[in-house]
């Protein structure tokens, strides 16, 4: 019997560091950095890093919804990234590190959209929580040096002082749902 696999497009800042994490997820098979949500096809990272295609920083992660539900993915995307400033992820700024949730089903709208109405209810951040919520229309592979970007560059000091430290607060975290 086939696995039911399904997809789902996060826009949570630099992907570098979201790639890292969801790597780390049981149930997730492929997690592949990209861009989405422009207007120019196949986009070079200059480009998107100019800020003239509208495109975001994405990764698109295939997983198994039997062994961890899309609800989990989506706590895992607004637990690992600040779903509340408009365009930028600590010191990374420009609209490419924007948050996004581009979503493949209807039923992947409603539970993004269901989550960010209970984060606002509880007041779970200081702020409003800015995360977009489209409909996915195209992914464009990144550029091959960008896959697994942390594990093949651990000691470049982007690596050191920004994705190692979130990917240990998460390991902390998520600890029961880690590969």
């Amino acid at each position: 019997m086939a696995k039911e696999l399904e997809k789902a497009t996060f826009g949570g800042g630099c992907f570098w560091c979201t790639e890292a994490i969801y790597l780390e997820l049981k149930g997730v098979g492929e997690v592949k950095p990209g861009y989405s949500g422009g207007h120019i096809k196949n986009p070079s990272y200059e480009e998107v890093c100019a800020e003239t295609t509208g495109h975001a920083e994405v990764v698109q992660i295939t997983f198994e919804p039997k062994i961890i539900s899309y609800s989990e993915i989506l706590e895992v995307f607004f637990m690992t990234h600040d779903p509340t400033t408009l365009n930028r992820q600590g010191n990374d700024v420009g609209t490419q590190y924007r948050s996004a949730i581009f979503y493949h089903s209807e039923k992947q709208k409603q539970k993004a959209e269901k989550l960010i109405q209970l984060f606002g209810e509880d007041s779970i951040y200081e702020n409003p929580i800015v995360t977009e919520v489209k409909e996915f229309r195209e992914f464009y592979l990144a550029e091959d040096y960008h896959f697994n970007y942390f594990e093949k560059n651990k000691n470049q000091g982007y690596c050191q002082f920004i994705v190692a430290p979130k990917v240990e607060k998460f390991k902390k975290i998520f600890k029961d749902k880690l590969k």
